[in-house]
């Protein structure tokens, strides 16, 4: 049996960060969190891209962008979403995640949560605090690790094709043969 994991050694691998501006007391300590993993991980500021976006609704659509160009190896979103007197949480949360999870799907590469969805700002504040418990932090390390896990499966000689449909995946055949 082989076991497949990625690493958290983030040397020769670029990442895209798509970091909200809304509720910014927050989501600077976020990215914060994350450029200090990456950095320490092994991945050098010249291979980090910042985007910053007016709030976490918009995180999808850049997160897209990056992740189809190709340029990155995994892209990471950091927001905050913290509950208010309205419905507004529910709806911005929703979208917001499925959007994150949709650009991972559709381009095959390793796009990563890291959007805090709150009731209060002290319960944001608290996952965006202590090193050990800062949310970005978190995100960064799952970008590394599936980033070396995505590139260890592709070297495992299976070849990996996929048909497309008006630019759709309609489905992906596995084959034995090297690349």
């Amino acid at each position: 049996m082989a076991m497949i994991e990625g690493t958290l050694d983030a040397a020769g691998l670029r990442f895209g960060i798509v970091a909200s501006k809304f509720n910014e007391f927050v989501t600077g300590r976020l990215l914060a969190g994350a450029l200090e993993v990456l950095d320490k991980a092994g991945a050098g500021r010249e291979a980090v891209d910042v985007v910053r976006v007016p709030g976490a609704f918009e995180i999808a659509l850049v997160a897209r962008r990056l992740a189809r160009s190709r340029r990155y190896d995994a892209v990471i979103c950091l927001g905050a979403v913290i509950r208010g007197e309205t419905p507004h949480f529910e709806y911005i949360s929703a979208e917001a995640s499925r959007g994150i999870a949709q650009a991972a799907w559709e381009s095959d590469l390793p796009v990563v949560f890291g959007v805090l969805t709150t009731d209060t700002v002290e319960q944001a504040m608290e996952r965006a605090g202590s090193p050990e418990r800062n949310r970005g932090a978190d995100a960064a390390r799952t970008a590394i690790e599936m980033a070396t896990l995505i590139k260890k499966l592709r070297g495992t000689g299976h070849k990996v094709t996929s048909r497309k449909l008006a630019g759709r995946r309609v489905g992906i055949k596995r084959t034995g043969r090297k690349r």
